[in-house]
């Protein structure tokens, strides 16, 4: 069981959090503050694995409060405010939450604080390896399947029910949608930056405000990708 403390000034916010915790058996509350102070005897008292925190709190910022902490538990920020971004990332948190907080990117969240939790596993034999795990995938393309190495893609763009993979040389439109590729991608190696953007975190040649550059090519960034993102400039 993951024990974890909410920390947030709003009743509403801490329902919220809350909620969305209860689906997950492996975790439980074990305390709610509305501010950071609160927090101190607790995290002294209580073995606390992850803490859902907010920023703006009187008193004492949610940032620094954390700062403050000589060992802190694996953090979430939960927030109204997209500034703070990158100085949460450089506190290497799991994840950045923007308020009101979805249940799917709620979901997310949780699912990175696992990865971090989860203990490497013995590798799998090369009969059980997934899109996950191998250097290539195949699109199918003109009643073929065309084999693509992933060190060759530079980005992927929706185009409704089909993608266009772009490679250095070469574009190849397969019948697929982008949130299976989101799915099935390695993480380590592509991120999604726009409901129609999966691009190749070895190929952005530089981040700028709202865009990634790509091959001297600017590709929007959505919104709710952004705090994924930021986790980029402290990895």
């Amino acid at each position: 069981m993951y024990r974890c403390l909410i920390i947030d000034d709003e009743p509403i916010a801490i329902r919220v959090i809350r909620k969305h915790l209860s689906v997950f058996s492996d975790f439980g509350v074990v305390a709610e503050c509305s501010n950071a102070l609160e927090a101190l005897p607790i995290l002294q008292q209580e073995t606390i694995d992850l803490i859902f925190c907010d920023i703006q709190m009187p008193q004492l910022t949610g940032i620094d409060f954390i700062r403050s902490l000589s060992h802190p538990p694996k953090i979430i920020f939960t927030t109204a405010y997209r500034d703070y971004a990158v100085d949460a990332f450089e506190l290497n948190v799991v994840d950045y939450l923007l308020k009101p907080i979805s249940f799917e990117r709620f979901t997310k969240a949780i699912n990175h604080f696992l990865e971090q939790e989860v203990q490497p596993k013995e590798m799998p034999h090369s009969d059980d390896l997934s899109a996950k795990t191998r250097d290539f995938i195949f699109l199918k393309a003109d009643k073929k399947h065309y084999k693509i190495n992933l060190s060759d893609i530079l980005y992927f763009e929706s185009l409704g029910d089909y993608v266009i993979a772009h490679t250095a040389g070469n574009k190849i439109i397969s019948k697929e949608r982008i949130s299976h590729l989101a799915e099935t991608l390695p993480a380590r190696r592509f991120i999604q930056i726009h409901r129609s953007y999966i691009v190749s975190i070895d190929k952005i040649q530089s981040l700028g405000p709202g865009f990634v550059e790509i091959k001297n090519k600017k590709l929007p960034v959505g919104r709710n990708y952004k705090a994924d993102l930021a986790r980029l400039l402290t990895d």
